[in-house]
């Protein structure tokens, strides 16, 4: 689908929907699976684009995945049972598959060649095979393997002391990865705590990690034992329908079984600062993952300010963040978020431009946002950029605007939230 039309009065939607499957843990589930030899088995699991590309990239090391919907059975050799794969390790628009399967691969015993499309290859990948490499791993690649495609040839693997230089989730699991396939002890200091899904997995998968303040500690060389991994639901997909309930008035959601990870939950944070009226019930919490219902009604918002170590718990919501920001009363200011200019597009530039489009008071600066509130918006022709998170912003925005909106590439939405069209009809009463 090329672009489409979004020409929606402010009807209030309302209604019970359970997102999709969070993308993050569905990616590491495939991961964790394919590694421990023997059967594991996921429920929840995203079926979105970037989650697939990682099922394929364990299908040509060898692992067996069958999948019904969201339901997954993986049968694997273990780690040190993959074939060579016959193919280029095609990662697509996924930076959590490219930049994880380094330090996957970095420990194994095949040679393999890693590379995605043309979002990926302008993606920096320094900041994982830079500390990679200092573990002893022999990854080549365009400008000292700074650029996608990537050649990994597995081996011996040294532990490393490492402090993080920036806070992502990304390069610490890929970090992780090789660690557990290292020689020896590793540590790894974060000055802000970034999601832990990767620990809280490893956990789960039978291996012994300690995460305290901020420092990680990982013996390598101990043994994956297969599981069942249940996905919460994607808080970062739930994010556009908190807002789209905040914003338009008469609208009240609720949205069960969201994953509520401490590690995630920022944007929660974000609602309560800017006085949403909503409610968190706990439903369960296991070894693995807090999960529960969300409840929001359209509200009257304030401005507020957002960053430091705030800013890696809701780095993907930062775009539907603005989007609230242009109708709360006052300034709000975003910063410390110089993260987002490397993601699938520099989302700092992009969101300033799409909203700037329907006429926001928005300015951007370099590590993220000034947003003046509250503006009128009107329609007019956004773009996606193939980025899934600018699409949905574009989608909840014309829920307001006074016009329609054109939404040019909004097929990559698919990429995280497949059903994301239908969810919003179901609240809208279509």
């Amino acid at each position: 689908m090329d672009k489409m039309t979004l020409n929606d009065p402010q009807a209030p939607l309302r209604g019970t929907i359970a997102v999709p499957g969070d993308k993050s843990i569905s990616h590491r589930a495939v991961m964790f699976g394919g590694m421990a030899k023997g059967r594991t088995t996921v429920s929840g699991f995203l079926p979105g684009e970037d989650c697939l590309r990682t099922i394929e990239c364990f299908r040509l090391l060898g692992a067996d995945i069958r999948r019904t919907g969201t339901d997954l059975v993986i049968d694997s050799p273990g780690i040190d049972g993959w074939q060579e794969p016959a193919d280029i390790l095609y990662t697509g628009n996924s930076g959590t598959t490219t930049r994880l399967m380094l330090g996957i691969l970095a420990g194994s015993r095949v040679h393999s060649v890693i590379a995605g499309d043309e979002s990926i290859a302008r993606r920096p990948m320094k900041r994982v095979t830079g500390p990679l490499q200092q573990m002893g791993a022999d990854i080549r690649g365009r400008k000292g393997a700074q650029y996608t495609p990537v050649s990994v040839l597995g081996g011996p693997l040294r532990p490393i002391d490492y402090d993080m230089p920036v806070a992502s989730a990304q390069v610490k699991s890929a970090i992780l990865f090789a660690a557990m396939r290292a020689e020896g002890t590793s540590v790894i200091r974060e000055k802000e705590v970034s999601r832990d899904h990767t620990e809280r997995m490893m956990q789960n998968f039978g291996m012994r990690v300690q995460a305290e303040e901020g420092v990680i500690t990982l013996q390598g060389g101990q043994e994956l034992v297969p599981v069942h991994v249940d996905v919460p639901g994607d808080i970062s997909s739930a994010a556009f329908f908190l807002a789209a309930s905040a914003l338009v008035p008469g609208s009240e959601v609720v949205l069960e079984n969201v994953g509520l990870n401490p590690t995630r939950t920022g944007m929660i944070d974000v609602l309560e600062a800017m006085g949403t009226d909503f409610g968190v019930d706990v439903s369960r919490s296991d070894d693995s993952e807090i999960r529960g219902t969300v409840t929001i009604r359209s509200s009257s918002l304030k401005a507020t300010e957002i960053g430091g170590d705030l800013i890696p718990r809701l780095i993907d919501e930062i775009p539907i963040i603005a989007l609230l920001a242009t109708q709360a009363e006052g300034t709000t200011v975003i910063r410390d978020a110089e993260e987002l200019r490397v993601k699938e597009t520099d989302r700092i530039a992009a969101v300033a431009e799409e909203l700037g489009k329907l006429g926001a008071d928005i300015i951007p600066t370099d590590d993220g946002m000034i947003i003046n509130g509250p503006t009128k918006l009107s329609g007019a022709v956004l773009d996606s950029r193939g980025d899934h998170r600018i699409g949905m912003m574009a989608a909840v925005a014309a829920l307001i605007t006074d016009g329609p909106v054109e939404l040019r590439g909004p097929g990559c939405i698919a990429i995280s939230y497949p059903e994301f069209f239908e969810h919003l009809n179901i609240l809208r009463g279509n």
